[in-house]
């Protein structure tokens, strides 16, 4: 389980700054965090969410990772920047979850590594990040 606060670095923006959040609420399947210095009116939240669809070898959980970030539109108007990643795991036939890490592994580097690199590029330069922000292919 995550501790109530994630200050240790667990967060960072684009800049490779830490972003401080807070446990707002836990739910048996589902919690949220909020940036700490975050504003009423400019919610910045981190959400977890899991749920199990099926039954014996056809089970399967969605894990569900996103952050909605309130900020002021071109227009001066809020508008809603999300991201998140959903994993989707045959949890009801498979001995192991070493290839739900794979894939997963596979999904985080090709966003936030370029080719051979090793380094994480939190600046949104990896060619996943690339064409996820500016819609290219």
């Amino acid at each position: 389980m995550l501790t109530n606060t994630l200050n240790t670095n667990e967060v960072k923006d684009s800049s490779g700054v830490e972003v401080e959040l807070s446990r707002l609420s836990i739910d048996t399947r589902a919690t949220e965090f909020a940036v700490i210095t975050e504003t009423p009116v400019a919610p910045h939240r981190l959400k977890i969410s899991h749920l199990e669809i099926g039954k014996s070898s056809t089970m399967r959980r969605r894990s569900v990772v996103r952050i909605d970030k309130t900020v002021t539109g071109a227009d001066g108007m809020p508008v809603i920047c999300s991201a998140y990643i959903v994993l989707d795991i045959p949890i009801g036939n498979l001995s192991a979850y070493s290839e739900p890490k794979n894939v997963l592994a596979e999904l985080l580097s090709f966003c936030a590594t370029t080719g051979a690199a090793t380094t994480v590029l939190f600046d949104c330069s990896g060619n996943g990040a690339s064409v996820l922000i500016n819609g290219g292919l």
